[in-house]
């Protein structure tokens, strides 16, 4: 996992100045912390009860640094930070210039979905942003797209490079799917993406015929190569360009002629054989479903496996993907699977369970019922005639622990702890009721807000982070379900900001970037000028690790901004009545 310093914050306040700093993952669990300003320690004795503390008597020109105790010792200081003006940190970036499709169509940009990662190895995050053009298609439509652009950023806005992708790379949420992680091992993170013939890296470098146009008559791309290349995540520069698999083959093959279903992408990380990370691509998800995992070791890929679902034995498994994936130990060998919708991929890149219930557009995947072992799945499903509509499930088996019939695509749900009165997390679904995760109907009024869920404020339930959506955007929002009037308040509306993939409304990314436990949010400015890095002010008692140092929670976050993006969750329960977790077993570069 990544070496992170103490991403240590100081936010002003309308009573002082809030102050928070990571746990890692990596430190004895009797470690204690003191603080100072100015350079003068400001806590009476070691802090041992959580990683935050409100100095009431800090000012905005107040500066701040932390020092670990161990064996009543203090060990070095952390980096000393400035104290924000707000609750968000602003990060310029450089919106492209728009352009003109060969049809006459004109159209502008707008920064849609980040990552991040250690691309320096100096402990704290750089931002990796797409930017997506004004005509960008979904898969069912046909018709020309700007190119897309990807960037990275310093957190004080200090561009690192920008990859143009080409005229060869169709711009829309299924097509570009964007992985940033340390891949080798090298304490730094790489990038990695589908390319194509004319793909400009962030050297200038052209990967390969920088003139060759594939596009035809109708926008779409449906012959010529395509690559996976992996980019220096310092630099942008093309470190290695394979042809991509899982290849493309006959068009027809994946359920129509017309290139609709042929151009579904995934991608995310696995650590298959529980000690270092894989990088996983997939292909298809409504019929033909390929996902293949690589390594990225020493400066070159090499394949491990590829999982066909035209293989025999695998036919079951066709059908069953969403518009994203997870992975996560679900079998408690060690080692992750790919959770691919209804179905489930074992390390090995065989099959592991298939449920049959089919395609859906949402599912939650992490430890979301305390007194079950290990992880669950819940999912919504998107057939009307499914037997199973929404519906939790054995990470492992696949079996069915609670569910029911809808009757109707049902197209979004969320399970999150809103609600202490009962263990584990709710879950809900677009037309349903309130449930608990063992299936005990709560209310009939189930919360509106179906999108994100995060943990914001001082309590472990969980928070849920949407949109205000007014006709063609939507403003930043995270509200608290008010379980006694079943109803919800809002905690933070983020002006000045929009959402991405209109009703979508996802952020750009969330993730635990800084701080405490807690979890950030980013979004995108109104102008797309910059992106608002938010994080909470709240004090909590919790004291819990760096969620970066879970390896579900840091892969979930690599996979987000995969198709429909989806939130993180933990391997362990982190909700009302949660028992202390574990230490994870880990090793930094």
């Amino acid at each position: 996992m990544e070496s992170l310093n103490r991403g240590l914050t100081a936010v002003k306040t309308s009573n002082g100045v809030f102050v928070s700093w990571r746990l890692l993952a990596t430190e004895s669990s009797s470690v204690s912390y003191n603080l100072y300003r100015n350079g003068q320690k400001i806590n009476s004795s070691p802090i041992t009860s959580s990683t935050n503390f409100l100095d009431t008597n800090g000012t905005s020109s107040s500066t701040y640094y932390v020092k670990a105790v161990l064996n009543n010792t203090e060990q070095a200081a952390s980096e000393t930070v400035k104290v924000w003006g707000e609750n968000y940190l602003n990060v310029p970036i450089k919106k492209p210039n728009g352009g003109v499709t060969p049809d006459g169509v004109s159209y502008s940009y707008s920064a849609n979905d980040a990552s991040v990662g250690d691309l320096d190895g100096d402990g704290d995050y750089e931002i990796v942003v797409k930017w997506d053009p004004s005509n960008s298609k979904d898969n069912s439509k046909d018709g020309y797209t700007g190119n897309v652009f990807v960037d990275a950023y310093d957190q004080d806005g200090t561009q690192l490079w920008r990859i143009n992708l080409g005229k060869n790379v169709r711009a829309g949420a299924h097509y570009t799917q964007f992985v940033v992680y340390d891949l080798d091992g090298n304490g730094r993170a790489e990038v990695a993406m589908k390319t194509a013939d004319g793909t400009i890296d962030g050297q200038g470098t052209v990967i390969g015929n920088a003139t060759a146009d594939y596009r035809d008559a109708k926008g779409r791309i449906l012959s010529g190569p395509e690559y996976l290349t992996i980019f220096s995540g310092g630099s942008g520069r093309a470190l290695e360009n394979i042809r991509f698999k899982p290849e493309r083959g006959n068009v027809c093959d994946w359920g129509d002629c017309y290139g609709n279903r042929v151009d579904r992408f995934l991608a995310g990380v696995a650590y298959l054989d529980g000690q270092r990370p894989s990088l996983i691509m997939s292909r298809g998800y409504y019929e033909k479903t390929m996902i293949t995992a690589y390594n990225y070791r020493n400066g070159d890929f090499n394949e491990l496996w590829t999982f066909d679902s035209d293989d025999s034995g695998n036919q079951s498994y066709a059908g069953q993907g969403n518009h994203s994936l997870a992975t996560a130990d679900l079998d408690g060998d060690g080692k992750d699977e790919i959770v691919y919708g209804a179905m489930a991929i074992d390390d090995n890149g065989r099959g592991l369970h298939s449920t049959g219930w089919g395609h859906g557009d949402a599912h939650h995947v992490g430890d979301l019922n305390p007194n079950y072992p290990g992880i669950e799945i819940f999912q919504v499903h998107e057939n009307s005639g499914s037997p199973i509509g929404m519906g939790i499930r054995d990470g492992d088996s696949g079996q069915l622990l609670w569910g029911l019939r809808t009757g109707q695509d049902t197209g979004r749900g969320v399970a999150a702890d809103i609600d202490p009165r009962y263990a584990g997390t709710e879950l809900w679904a677009s037309g349903q009721s309130l449930y608990s995760v063992t299936g005990t109907k709560i209310s009939s009024t189930a919360p509106s807000s179906m999108n994100f869920a995060i943990w914001w404020d001082g309590d472990v339930s969980r928070e849920l982070l949407d949109h205000h959506w007014s006709g063609s955007t939507g403003v930043g929002k995270i509200y608290k379900w008010n379980y006694q009037q079943n109803k919800l308040d809002t905690l933070l509306t983020a002006t000045g900001t929009f959402s991405n993939n209109w009703t979508k409304g996802n952020p750009s990314l969330q993730a635990d970037l800084f701080g405490d436990w807690r979890e950030e949010v980013i979004w995108r400015s109104e102008d797309s000028s910059a992106l608002r890095i938010y994080t909470t002010t709240n004090i909590t008692n919790q004291r819990i690790f760096t969620l970066m140092h879970d390896s579900l929670y840091r892969t979930s976050i690599a996979w987000q901004n995969a198709g429909y993006n989806q939130p993180p969750h933990t391997s362990f329960y982190l909700g009302s009545g949660m028992k202390t977790p574990a230490m994870p077993n880990i090793y930094t570069p």
